[in-house]
């Protein structure tokens, strides 16, 4: 049983070849890895990022085949990348390479089968051409891929899901531990999609968002940064720095300021043993896929700080992805109200799901999600028969 919830069914690695605006041929390398279908189609998203690699496509299908368990949704978990910085291509190079690299993998992607997401370096545009391409072989089919734009049947709440989700869960975790999220005060690293949604969830609750960061630098405010306004500022600029409301720190400063929820919402591996052991924060959510590292996470356990794992914390977007592939499966659209609704009671189920495990079991969080998604796909594995 491990040896089968350890490999993946299927590893793709295909060269897409595209014209670049200057008329010069360039080479990429793209990736699909399937990695368990025992519980339905299989479900993951498709970055583009210079260090997109196979190793990382293949960890990051695996947690999704128990990040789905875990919030009891009927998917497995896949991955998809090109290694290839997409802020550097224009939008016509970036239409290319997707229709380019869809032609490549097409047979292996559906409803049915696999279905792509947003992830890293992608967004609704990029699902947009994605579907469009897909059609040009199999028909009109919105279903094939989800996180697409509302005017091409994506859902209402799709962008915003994941952050909701972390938003959601803080509260949820603060909650158990007999505190409020009124006043309480809140580091989140990054400030894309995840980071900025989570933070105008939990600003509009009461709490301080203390510090935020970007690639370009972080912010500093004690008293509470305006997120309305630095909204406004990174719509307008691109960046949170050089924001009036706060002071200018260093991206490392924020890992360990003086916090009681840090959220890590960028890219992963942030948490090192060395930086583990000057984090002074007393809650980590874990917005980004894999911050901690695993020497860091025993460090921190050790020292009574209480980490609610990936796994759970950002399985607001694959939620609402699945939503949004049961729309166009009825061909019916749901209001933003029920998107909210359904979601909110999801990961509140899984949640308090984990929750009880892991005080039933005296094990972390992250423990306790593990056993719940991987024993569900494994009972599903065994009763599928093979």
């Amino acid at each position: 049983m491990q040896t089968l919830l350890l490999t993946p069914e299927r590893e793709v690695k295909v060269q897409v070849a595209m014209e670049m605006d200057n008329g010069e041929i360039a080479t990429h390398i793209g990736y699909r890895i399937q990695h368990n279908k025992s519980r339905g189609p299989m479900k993951g998203g498709l970055r583009y990022h210079p260090e997109v690699d196979q190793d990382e496509v293949l960890s990051l299908a695996t947690l999704m085949t128990w990040k789905t368990a875990i919030v009891d949704i009927p998917y497995g978990g896949a991955k998809g990348g090109i290694q290839i910085d997409a802020r550097k291509l224009s939008m016509p190079e970036l239409e290319r390479l997707t229709r380019k690299f869809i032609d490549e993998i097409h047979d292996m992607i559906g409803p049915d089968k696999d279905i792509p997401a947003p992830d890293m370096g992608t967004n609704a545009q990029v699902m947009a051409w994605i579907m469009n391409q897909y059609q040009k072989y199999h028909g009109f089919n919105p279903a094939c891929v989800t996180g697409k734009p509302v005017e091409l049947h994506g859902a209402d709440g799709r962008e915003e899901a994941t952050g909701r989700g972390v938003g959601l869960l803080t509260i949820a975790l603060l909650d158990k531990m007999h505190e409020r999220i009124e006043g309480s005060k809140i580091a989140i690293q990054g400030f894309g999609n995840v980071g900025r949604f989570a933070a105008q969830f939990l600003h509009e609750r009461g709490a301080k968002i203390i510090s935020t960061s970007d690639a370009y630098g972080g912010l500093m405010n004690e008293d509470g940064i305006d997120i309305p306004a630095l909204s406004k500022h990174v719509e307008k600029t691109g960046k949170v720095v050089e924001f009036s409301g706060a002071d200018a720190i260093a991206n490392i400063e924020l890992l360990t300021c003086n916090c009681d929820v840090l959220i890590p919402a960028a890219i992963g591996g942030v948490l090192t043993p060395e930086i583990a052991t000057d984090i002074r924060a007393k809650y980590i959510v874990e917005a980004a896929n894999n911050p901690t590292h695993p020497e860091a996470d025993h460090l921190l356990n050790s020292r009574g700080i209480v980490i609610l794992p990936d796994v759970l914390a950002n399985a607001g977007g694959v939620t609402v992805s699945y939503f949004e592939w049961v729309q166009n499966r009825q061909h019916f659209r749901w209001e933003l109200e029920r998107v909210r609704q359904e979601l909110d009671n999801k990961m509140t189920k899984a949640f308090d799901q984990i929750w009880n495990l892991a005080t039933e079991k005296k094990v972390n969080l992250r423990l306790a999600a593990y056993l719940l998604g991987i024993g569900r796909v494994g009972r599903a594995t065994a009763m599928g028969g093979f």
